[in-house]
């Protein structure tokens, strides 16, 4: 990754600025649909013209989302979790271009970087490192990670240095992504993107302060000291916009799908196994569940190294969470429904208990036998049966209360994820540890 020189990889900061940016993309489609009319009179197929314009969305995609950084570029993570859902020949330029958003993007320029740190940690902060590697390791949504050696004694360490600007670019693009979810919604394989950008605009303060990232990431490594399947690295100093944490040496989660299958199922189990038991092991939620926020380490253990999005949950995940499953897996219909009501998930006093089953059964069924294969097919097969239901009487009615936010994008997220890497897991044991009021 090249650092480039000038203000090219400045982050843009007005509204105005990135607004034109991000209205790029509806425009974009429409210049590609008027260019398809033509390259089909020129004689060309329609398969080919259609292969063709969505290598280029996906090329215009990640460029506008991947420069402008900020809340752009994490809505095109996000829709990197989901791609799994769209048919295999929409999927395949997406997938190549949206994975790149998981954790590269163009950096900041060695100047801005220095700025950022004399800020931050003073005039001398060379002299906390011994070693200071000026070209990042990696670039994200609102950060860069650089490497170093901690001068006290001798640690690797990871510096997080947040862009400039950053806090003001994320609120702003959240809410221009809110007027472009039509032009979004096509690449995200059937999820409502709507209550996704929701979720990351109501915790903008937590994703653009590294003081609390820095206080969930160390509460989160001390509950796991020892622990023989995850570790998060410590965090050794911090300010509000710059992270000095251990550095983590190991194999990017990301590239699982090149694993062996018994490599996949082993650490895709275990993957799934730190979603669900955080919230017990440590009281909190880790909220980001895309492949590029996990390493392997040489041990096996899995590191989890963002904690930008992290709910607190000192009393575990919610109890109702459990036997709302274990009513829907029981067939009892009208527990199950007046359990929804109950938790707010519902918003009509009237609906067809039956008929909800029926419509929620299927979330239930990774967890009902000894092991389940999460693949591709199968996702796309849930989300075109929730679109088809998307206009009856009950999908009207359902809601996603705001305290299940975190919980149902970390499930969706993960499940998502499983299905990506193709994984044979016993996901009913992981409920069975971790779920109250689940077990079988």
């Amino acid at each position: 990754m090249q650092p480039e020189d000038g203000d090219s990889a400045e982050l843009r900061r007005s509204s105005l600025g990135r607004g034109a940016r991000l209205m790029s993309l509806p425009f974009g489609a429409a210049g590609r649909a008027t260019r398809g009319v033509g390259r089909r009179l020129g004689g060309q197929s329609a398969d080919a013209v259609t292969a063709q314009a969505r290598h280029e969305a996906a090329e215009q995609l990640f460029r506008v989302l991947g420069d402008l950084k900020g809340g752009a570029m994490k809505v095109g993570q996000m829709l990197s979790l989901f791609e799994v859902a769209l048919p295999e020949d929409m999927a395949e330029p997406y997938r190549l271009q949206l994975r790149k958003l998981q954790d590269s993007a163009p950096p900041m320029p060695a100047t801005r970087v220095d700025a950022v740190l004399t800020t931050e940690l003073g005039p001398q902060w060379r002299s906390l490192f011994s070693e200071f590697r000026s070209r990042p390791t990696a670039a994200a949504s609102i950060g860069q990670v650089h490497k170093g050696v901690w001068a006290a004694d001798g640690r690797k360490v990871a510096i997080k240095i947040q862009y400039p600007g950053a806090d003001k670019a994320l609120e702003s693009d959240l809410k221009m992504m809110k007027r472009l979810g039509s032009v979004l919604q096509p690449l995200a394989g059937g999820i409502e993107v709507r209550p996704l950008i929701d979720e990351m605009a109501a915790r903008i303060n937590e994703e653009s302060d590294y003081t609390l990232e820095a206080a969930a990431q160390q509460q989160a490594a001390e509950a796991l000291e020892g622990h023989p399947e995850f570790t998060v690295p410590r965090v050794l100093t911090h300010t509000g916009k710059v992270m000095v944490s251990e550095w983590v040496d190991g194999e990017r989660f990301s590239d699982a799908p090149t694993w062996t299958e018994e490599r996949r199922n082993q650490l895709g189990l275990r993957y799934v196994r730190f979603l669900f038991a955080m919230p017990s092991l440590a009281g909190l939620l880790h909220g980001d569940p895309h492949p590029g926020n996990f390493k392997v380490l040489p041990d096996g253990r899995l590191a989890a190294l963002d904690w930008g999005l992290a709910s607190r949950m000192p009393d575990g995940l919610p109890p109702a969470m459990g036997r709302l499953m274990r009513h829907a897996a029981d067939g009892n219909a009208a527990a199950m429904t007046a359990g929804l009501r109950s938790e707010g998930f519902l918003t009509a006093e009237k609906i067809d208990p039956q008929d909800l089953l029926d419509y929620l059964e299927p979330f239930v069924e990774p967890a009902l036998v000894e092991t389940f294969h999460f693949h591709r097919a199968w996702m796309r097969d849930q989300f075109q049966r929730v679109n088809a239901a998307a206009a009856t009487p009950v999908v009207r009615h359902l809601n996603l209360p705001p305290e299940y936010g975190m919980v149902w994008k970390v499930w969706i997220g993960g499940i998502a994820v499983l299905s990506q890497i193709d994984v044979r897991a016993g996901f009913g044991a992981v409920l069975d540890e971790f779920l109250p009021l689940w077990r079988r």
